[in-house]
């Protein structure tokens, strides 16, 4: 048992939005906080949030986060007493909290005994069949010849799951259907094993179909006491990577909880656990369950626990890890109302969900009643190939389950992180669906739903003009702001008459040309081919507008990456990038042959004093348009040779629309 210490200061040996949500705890009980960090983070929010950040080393996670070594000497360097090693990384490494009691600090989490067993698959099966807790049928045996494997997998039936004793998170695992795959899924599940975890054995269990995934939160001090706080149903997953969270399960009846409850308090009591750990079973259609595994640390998903029982289980960790008693019994335990959360990744779900990184241009958490957002990022962080995609957790609390739903699709609707590719789309999809919304989705959902993986769908054209209006009016603020003395009840009017503004995007793959014609205030006609679309702005503000498209209102976020590109996300439909071919192409051009020269606002053409053929100087005036009632003189870029005349006096041109063409002077 660890003395009674009390903690002054902690490390947090992780990063991203775990770190920042045990730092916002600690910063609520006056605990100071200590990040480390690597080369690839050293902007990142967790190390802006703490009191203290020590560097660990490159970006690499097996050359920083992950050396034992570093971790230890910032946490002596920075006066840590403690460190709290969130999930993932190091939170399940029994070396590591082994480590970090030789060196006098305190391992917010179980004994490295407790992990050990827990992390090898084998080794907790013996033990939660020894301690009675149901396990589903299977082999575990310390006999690891392919033909001791293939001997107990005839025997016992097919479908199979060969698993990897040790690790998780879908890797060294496969699914047998027949006995003739059976000797190709051990060799490779071997082989997998061996890589990810450097241990090759393998556990066989029988498939459970049509399951679900539900796991329950318990809670040890060091003086006996454990205590369960309900479950969580994770069903809805992909490759075994949990999407969806929630709780309470749908359809789970008082007694059934009680049982699986019970179940998992004599789990942790098997190892002797302490502080926050989550027993993990599969429940069959016919209401039995069988234990999976324990996660001997915090869980992604606790949050969805935390708001149905009012309890900020980071705070617990805390209290146990300084050897308090938990100061609850288990008729305490309330859970009110429901909680539902979604995990929001950098990842290209259309490209069989292709991890994404790059710059975070722009993030727009939502809010609103019930609303929650656990984030790891801020707009202008970088989103690394170095570590795990997620980026947030958007947790919804309401009444009921449909409550929370409802809350977190809106809550979807109003994010944004533009950038880099994400999820969001599928996610809203996800939570739409029948089988979803009926809370009968079981660990196959997203295979059945998409069983040629997630396409999600095109997007409407109509958003296409919608983003070709707010191109058009952000273009035209920023000539205004770069204009003196611009009289705002002139905008969208000129002396001669109807004007258009060109942009042309690739629209699934076909370059589509859209015109932009002011109708009257705050008024616009957008033609796309042969279609019509009549939008009125209705308001437009700190990256929000709302316009009235064809009479129905759209809501959507957007931001402008430059001149050119601009992102948005539709409250209604998906996220869209656009960018302006017609802005790229002369901008290009201009860059590259120096020569092209463009109408730099629509207006019209008013004449051009020079031929095809003409040599010109730089700064010589080469073409007179008339905008908002004013004459404006274009200038020769470069001096060289008028190679090609693009448009006429009397035109009337667009932003950006070519004008003519210099060839430079040799």
């Amino acid at each position: 048992m660890q003395s009674r210490t009390p903690i002054s200061c902690l490390l947090v040996a992780n990063r991203g939005e775990i770190a920042v949500r045990v730092m916002r705890t600690c910063k609520s009980m006056g605990i100071r906080t200590v990040a480390v960090y690597s080369e690839a983070d050293a902007a990142a929010l967790h190390v802006r949030m703490a009191d203290d950040a020590v560097p660990v080393g490159p970006a690499p996670v097996g050359e920083s986060y992950l050396v034992v070594e570093n971790i230890l000497r910032a946490a002596q360097d920075s006066g840590a007493q403690a460190i709290h090693p969130g999930y993932g990384l190091l939170s399940e490494n029994a070396g590591f909290a082994r480590a970090c009691a030789a060196a006098g600090l305190i391992f917010v989490g179980p004994s490295p005994e407790a992990i050990e067993i827990m992390a090898d698959k084998a080794l907790a099966k013996r033990a939660m069949i020894a301690a009675g807790v149901p396990c589903v049928p299977g082999y575990q045996g310390e006999e690891q010849s392919a033909e001791r494997m293939i001997a107990e997998a005839r025997e016992l039936g097919f479908p199979l799951l060969v698993k990897a004793a040790a690790g998780g998170g879908g890797r060294g695992m496969r699914l047998v259907q027949r006995a003739e795959e059976l000797a190709s899924a051990i060799a490779l599940a071997r082989s997998e094993a061996e890589n990810a975890f450097g241990s090759g054995a393998l556990i066989l269990e029988r498939a459970i179909s049509q399951a679900r995934h539900v796991e329950i939160q318990v809670f040890a001090d060091q003086h006996g006491q454990v205590l369960h706080l309900g479950e969580r149903d994770c069903s809805v997953q992909r490759r075994h990577q949990k999407v969806v969270e929630e709780s309470p399960g749908p359809r789970l009846n008082p007694e059934l909880r009680e049982r699986m409850g019970d179940a998992a308090v004599a789990a942790a009591r098997a190892v002797d656990y302490v502080g926050a750990g989550t027993v993990e079973f599969l429940l069959d259609a016919s209401g039995e369950f069988y234990f999976l595994e324990m996660n001997t640390r915090l869980q992604v998903e606790h949050p969805v626990t935390e708001l149905v029982t009012g309890l900020d289980l980071v705070a617990l960790q805390l209290a146990v890890a300084q050897g308090e008693a938990l100061k609850l019994q288990q008729a305490d335990i309330v859970l009110r109302g429901h909680a539902m959360e979604v995990r929001l990744y950098a990842e290209d779900a259309q490209m069989d969900f292709l991890p994404a990184a790059g710059p975070v241009l722009h993030w727009q958490a939502p809010e609103g009643d019930g609303i929650r957002v656990d984030s790891g990022v801020v707009s202008g962080v970088e989103i690394t190939p170095f570590y795990d995609p997620l980026v947030a957790k958007i947790i919804a609390h309401g009444a009921n389950r449909e409550q929370a739903r409802q809350r977190l699709v809106a809550a979807l609707r109003d994010t944004a992180l533009f950038g880099v590719a994400t999820n969001r789309d599928f996610l809203l999809d996800v939570l739409q669906q029948p089988n979803f919304v009926a809370g009968c989705a079981t660990t196959a959902f997203i295979g059945e739903t998409w069983p040629g993986g997630y396409q999600g769908s095109a997007q409407p054209p109509l958003d296409y003009a919608v983003a070709a209006v707010l191109q058009y009016l952000l273009g035209r603020e920023q000539a205004c702001s770069e204009a003196l003395d611009v009289n705002r009840e002139l905008l969208d009017w000129s002396s001669a008459g109807d004007l258009q503004s060109v942009y042309r995007y690739n629209m699934d793959g076909e370059l589509q040309t859209l015109r932009v014609q002011p109708q009257a205030a705050s008024r616009y006609r957008v033609g796309l081919g042969s279609e019509r679309a009549d939008i009125s702005l209705l308001s437009m503000a700190a990256g929000r507008a709302r316009l009235e498209v064809n009479q129905r209102v759209v809501s959507v976020l957007y931001h402008a990456q430059d001149e050119q590109t601009l992102h948005l996300a539709f409250t209604g439909s998906g996220t869209l990038q656009v960018t302006n071919l017609v802005a790229t192409a002369a901008a290009t051009a201009e860059q590259d042959a120096g020569g092209l020269v463009a109408a730099p606002m629509h207006g019209v053409l008013l004449s051009l004093p020079v031929a095809e053929g003409d040599s010109v100087s730089a700064g010589d005036t080469v073409a007179i348009l008339e905008a908002m009632k004013m004459q404006q003189a274009i200038a020769a870029p470069i001096a060289g040779r008028v190679v090609r005349i693009r448009a006429a006096a009397g035109d009337q041109l667009g932003a950006a629309e070519p004008i003519l063409e210099i060839e430079p002077a040799a």
